[in-house]
């Protein structure tokens, strides 16, 4: 079975691109593919709590991430140096995610057949 990495590196909010990256992730799990997500950059405030759509009109995306252990979607990493560059901690996240280092993430990769996002 092939693994797909999904990199979620947006804003929450602002654009459609996070709920698309959410619909490729729930239709490849519903399908039995293999998915785990690495959060990077100004992706990792998609993890914060309290996080709402409403003045952008788009769809909330907590309750999609809160359902990705619904569909086996257990793999989830998050770079810690973004972390520290946004001046958040992994206690302030909504998802149990794996913390890794910048120099770990090629190797992270190099594990997986197929890698979106961007």
């Amino acid at each position: 079975m092939k693994r797909y990495l999904v990199i979620m590196s947006h804003p929450p909010h602002g654009s459609i691109h996070v709920q698309e990256q959410l619909d490729v992730i729930l239709t490849m799990a519903a399908f039995d593919r293999s998915v785990s997500l690495l959060f990077l950059d100004e992706g990792v405030f998609q993890l914060l709590r309290g996080q709402t759509a409403q003045q952008y009109q788009h769809k909330e995306t907590v309750a999609i991430f809160d359902a990705l252990a619904l569909y086996d979607v257990d793999d989830l990493w998050v770079e810690t140096e973004s972390l520290m560059e946004k001046g958040l901690s992994l206690e302030q996240l909504t998802l149990p995610v794996k913390p890794i280092a910048r120099l770990e993430i090629n190797a992270l990769m190099s594990g997986f057949d197929v890698i979106l996002g961007g």
